[in-house]
């Protein structure tokens, strides 16, 4: 038992952090005597750290400190699904009441079957379903252009409102049969910041697309694909697919997997005046949802033009949400460690009870450098892992030995007895 003990505080040893087992360090300068601080984790950094920041520790003189990672995008509480109340008709007009949440709210899309139309929704919002005093909060053009190939819109973007209910009234060819639902999401409490992972205005024609090419490190994650187009044409809209390759050392054969990424959507503007209606809209962003490899990996963002003249893009950015490193600072010299695939994610009581500070100091870290004190963590594997060849030479004179000891009791068997 005691031999047992000392082998797993062995290992313990070997897994715990110490400054000489990490690659890479980062000076925090200018970290503020008190107060809580935060710094800005950049995509170099998350591409030399373990998959999901295991590796990293803050030490503040030599000492591990707790920290925690602030994602600064809110995650919003989900989208509501909706049903609508009271629908029907009125004065030719398709009319119904929805109640909404109790956070606070923007956009709001309306669910229509419906196809090949242009519409105004006029909304307004109360605090009762009935007999409260209404606010005007605007009209807003929904469309489907399918036919002249620019899309379909059916959000309407509300100014910020905690209103407890809307009250919509649809002036176009939309049957109360045609409207399902609405749903909407709570909006987060700060808008997200992003930092860009790789950028590109270069694009490969490939028949009908055109294809933006991105190397992306390992573990580095991209969580949006932002698009900037010319001024011209005014109006279009694109479908884009995109597909995520691990970057391998050695030619590719037919056995290993191909990872593709799934992702892909729809870019949109219009800004049109059609039936008397002026028609604003855009999207020009594509969810990547925080994708990352743990090799290094090339990004295809492929745009299909259809048999339009291709696109031209100012920028299509690949970007990843900021992450940001928050802790408690006193007095002291900080700095960050990273490199130590050893290492398990730390577990701080700090982080489960984090709450962002909006007035945290900003941090910005200093440029990476090689731990000057690296030195390799001891080889824990067994021995015989190590040394493979010398069980198989064990083996063979093992082997060897049996044949001679086989050998002799033979030949002494075989002798005639006098």
């Amino acid at each position: 038992m005691n031999r047992l003990a000392t082998i797993a505080s062995i290992m313990l040893a070997l897994a715990t952090p110490s400054l000489d087992y990490f690659h890479y360090d980062r000076a925090i300068p200018s970290a503020p005597p008190s107060g809580q601080a935060c710094v800005v984790l950049d995509p170099q950094l998350f591409s030399r750290a373990a998959p999901g920041l295991a590796d990293l520790r803050l030490y503040r003189d030599g000492a591990d400190a707790a920290y925690a990672i602030h994602l600064a995008a809110p995650a919003p509480g989900g989208e509501k699904q909706i049903a609508p109340l009271n629908l029907g008709k009125r004065a030719g007009q398709t009319v119904f009441d929805a109640a909404m949440p109790a956070d606070r709210y923007s956009d709001v899309q309306l669910a229509v079957t419906a196809q090949n139309f242009i519409a105004a929704v006029t909304v307004s919002g109360s605090q009762a379903e009935t007999g409260a005093a209404e606010t005007r909060l605007g009209v807003f053009t929904i469309f489907d252009l399918t036919r002249q190939k620019l899309g379909r819109s059916t959000v309407l973007h509300l100014p910020d409102s905690d209103f407890r209910y809307l009250h919509f009234r649809i002036a176009g060819p939309i049957e109360p049969e045609t409207i399902t639902g609405i749903s909407v999401e709570r909006l987060p409490t700060s808008p997200p910041r992003y930092i860009t992972v790789a950028e590109s205005a270069q694009s490969n024609r490939q028949g009908r697309t055109s294809v933006f090419e991105f190397n992306v490190p390992a573990h580095v994650p991209v969580d949006r694909i932002e698009f900037a187009p010319g001024a011209e044409p005014v109006n279009f809209t694109r479908d884009v697919s995109v597909s995520v390759l691990p970057i391998v050392d050695h030619p590719p054969n037919d056995s290993e997997p191909v990872a593709t990424s799934g992702l892909g959507g729809n870019l949109l503007r219009v800004r049109s005046v059609q039936e008397g209606r002026r028609i604003e809209e855009q999207r020009l962003t594509i969810d990547a949802s925080g994708s990352a490899l743990d090799s290094a990996a090339k990004w295809k963002v492929i745009v299909d033009n259809g048999d339009d003249p291709p696109l031209h893009f100012d920028s299509v950015r690949l970007e990843m949400i900021e992450r940001d490193l928050c802790f408690d600072a006193v007095a002291g010299s900080y700095a960050l460690y990273y490199g130590d695939p050893a290492l398990s994610a730390p577990s701080y009581d700090y982080a489960r009870l984090f709450a962002f500070d909006p007035h945290a100091a900003r941090l910005t870290l200093a440029p990476e450098q090689q731990n000057a004190a690296y030195r390799p963590r001891p080889d824990a594997r067994p021995f015989t892992e190590r040394h493979p060849a010398l069980l198989w030479v064990a083996l063979v004179v093992v082997v060897a030995v049996l044949g001679a000891i086989a050998l002799r009791s033979a030949r002494t068997t075989s002798q005639p007895t006098a």
